[in-house]
């Protein structure tokens, strides 16, 4: 069994002449010891709600994965295998989940993967305690992860697995290739880490060093490990990278290329494996094949789930409607609601204040929501009467659903992504725009991976203040709007906020990011509340201010800037100057409008010039006349003085657009 593992890893490495033997062959007992009976699983349905998870957090080693999903029986034929690396197969050159059936998520930038995987355990324990009711465990599964020495020394996995151990998470397994290899070479000198001793001071369970080659004694740990009931638990097993090849194993040279044809027929013969490439003989299927005992286990789930539904029918549909990601039938009227309210309180505040204010409402109707802050909740303001802080009391979570990261931007990203991959919480954390970067990487791969995952960014630019240019975003937001299919959101008032939250709730298919104020935000009458959705939309015309004229021009802008649009428009009036302000709270979502409703916002032929508190290079698609921003760094001084220092005045977006209006003449 473990040698088909490693024959399918050189042959389908070897015909892409790319990708990462070493792990696979290295890890093959071990994959052995877990997949060959410990995990619960059904290959025929890949998405049963109670299986276990596998997270292969070294997903450069995807040739494992591919082998295992193939050789157990999932929906993944030999011939994706022989395809692996080539466009458009099910075994890309790392796992990506919605692609290869059986693949949890995506993996590949290391350490990642892990911190994934604590996501996913922290849900099921989560969903476990508000879900089961006595006699009837209908969540009852286990997260697994395999990790390798680089995905020991990346930062998140620090931060996620600190967290781990906090939270006493029992059913997270993982499962460390100890091999000392990396691309470098031998990782001693630079890798010197008592990683036992890491994990434990994490409030981890350690096992080993066990043999990783020794399909008994892994299994024996697996068992040992399973038996936790307060701690996480890392097996630590000590593998040769590239094991059963005469000239790589142990070596660097395993890691990430092909072997060869030479070397791998010295492979073949030491392994004894004599069959031709990528064919596995039926009796080693048949020892692998997991479809019967899958069934069975899913069925006896059935049985439970079906108990458990007469017994509880509301428990049983609401997990259900959650699992499948949807929202009550009853969200629409909240969202109505709660526009309807903004708009007729009319409030000034703070837009992260706006956001609380939205979350109150939304929280409150949506069980499913989890929330959390960076050390930061009394600035981020993501806590509602709702959500009480989550603690674990004996090992069991307290009912609360805000989630106290720590100072850990990154792994309370990779966290919440890993809720999101779970199912059954709409996961929302909150820190400073500024350090997005710190967590970027993992929005990332939650756009990558399609995933409804909010990001909660407040103190948005220079009017956070004296805190100075260090926490002042400059770049940030224009950074953000790069990363494909993830909207971002720079609300200018209480409705604006609000619709930013209604929209990246209602999204299915990827994360959302709320760019949010310090400072208090006027609220600005609207005409039309359902617009404000499509991204971008007229929030005042020129009769608006006294002038019956057609508009000479369009001022766009967002967030905390809008207001001095505003100003300037009635400024431009008593000159006779007649100009359009356009609310652009999200530039994602507008270019995914239709040709006439962009027209109908931004007409052809009309001058632009947009105001924003950041760089002005992505601005200038929108407006190709002028564009009033900041590409430089700040400076620490009470907010107002800085917006006024660098020219974010109603005086000055005046005088721009005059200056505009001149040269077009």
């Amino acid at each position: 069994m473990a040698h088909a593992i490693r024959a399918l890893a050189m042959d389908a490495v070897q015909a892409a002449n790319s990708g990462h033997p070493g792990a696979p062959m290295g890890m093959a007992e071990c994959a052995v010891a877990l997949w060959g009976g410990a995990l619960k699983h059904n290959p025929a349905d890949p998405l049963w709600i109670d299986r276990d998870r596998f997270v292969l957090s070294n997903g450069h080693g995807s040739m494992l994965i591919y082998a295992l999903l193939h050789l157990t029986g999932y929906e993944l034929p030999m011939s994706e295998l022989r395809n692996f690396r080539k466009l458009h197969s099910k075994t890309p050159g790392h796992p990506e989940v919605d692609v290869t059936p059986g693949v949890e998520t995506t993996t590949g930038p290391l350490g990642q993967g892990i911190a994934n995987a604590v996501g996913m355990a922290l849900a099921e324990k989560l969903l476990a305690a508000e879900f089961n009711r006595p006699g009837h465990n209908v969540v009852d599964h286990r997260t697994y992860v395999f990790l390798g020495d680089g995905c020991m020394m990346e930062g998140v996995s620090h931060e996620a697995c600190a967290l781990a151990g906090a939270w006493g998470l029992n059913k997270l397994i993982a499962v460390y290739d100890d091999n000392g290899i990396s691309i470098d070479g031998q990782v001693a000198p630079w890798f010197a880490d008592d990683t036992a001793k890491r994990f434990e001071a994490y409030g981890w369970n350690v096992i080993g060093p066990v043999d990783g080659h020794d399909v008994a004694a892994m299994q024996a740990a697996i068992a040992q490990a399973q038996a936790s009931t307060a701690k996480p638990t890392l097996i630590r097993a000590k593998t040769v990278i590239g094991q059963g090849s005469p000239n790589r194993a142990g070596t660097a040279k395993a890691h990430g290329e092909a072997l060869g044809a030479d070397e791998i027929a010295l492979t073949r013969a030491a392994l004894g494996w004599t069959h031709e490439p990528f064919v596995i003989p039926e009796g080693v299927y048949a020892d692998w094949d997991a479809k019967a005992e899958g069934a069975k286990l899913q069925a006896s789930w059935a049985e439970r789930l079906a108990a458990y539904a007469k017994e509880h029918p509301a428990l049983a549909a609401e997990l259900d409607r959650r699992m499948r990601g949807e929202l009550p039938e009853t969200f629409a009227k909240t969202v109505a609601d709660l526009l309807a309210s903004t708009h007729a309180k009319a409030e000034t505040v703070a837009s992260r204040k706006a956001s609380q204010l939205a979350l109150e409402a939304f929280t409150a109707a949506l069980p499913e929501m989890l929330g959390g802050s960076a050390d930061l909740t009394g600035s981020n303001l993501t806590n509602t009467k709702s959500t009480p802080a989550l603690r674990f009391e004996d090992g069991k979570p307290n009912g609360g659903r805000h989630i106290n990261y720590g100072v850990r931007e990154f792994g309370m990203a990779a966290i919440m992504n890993g809720v999101a991959l779970h199912g059954g919480y709409l996961p929302y954390g909150g820190t400073f725009l500024t350090f997005s970067d710190y967590s970027r990487n993992a929005i990332r791969m939650a756009a990558l991976m399609k995933r409804r995952v909010v990001h909660v960014f407040t103190h948005d630019s220079i009017g956070l203040g004296e805190d100075g240019p260090t926490h002042q975003s400059i770049e940030h937001a224009a950074s953000l709007r790069l990363i494909p299919h993830l909207d971002v959101w720079r609300p200018a008032d209480t409705l604006e906020t609000a619709m930013a939250w209604a929209a990246a709730i209602a999204r299915q298919d990827g994360p959302s990011a709320l760019l949010l104020s310090r400072q208090n935000l006027p609220y600005a009458p609207k005409a039309d509340l359902s617009v404000v959705a499509r991204g971008a939309y007229v929030l005042a015309e020129p009769s608006e201010v006294g002038l019956k004229k057609k508009p000479k021009a369009v001022i766009v802008a967002t967030g905390s800037e809008v207001q001095w649009a505003l100003h300037a428009q009635q400024q431009l009036a008593k000159d006779g100057i007649a100009v359009r302000v356009v609310s652009m709270p999200s530039t994602n979502v507008f270019d995914r409008q239709d040709k006439d409703y962009k027209k109908s916002v931004l007409p052809k032929g009309l001058p632009r010039i947009v105001i924003e508190a950041g760089v002005t290079d992505g601005w200038w698609k929108y407006a190709p006349d002028a564009v009033i921003g900041i590409d430089r760094y700040g400076e620490s001084a009470p907010g107002n003085v800085l917006f006024e220092h660098f020219g974010f005045t109603a005086a000055n977006v005046v005088a721009t657009v005059k200056a505009v209006l001149k040269k077009k003449r």
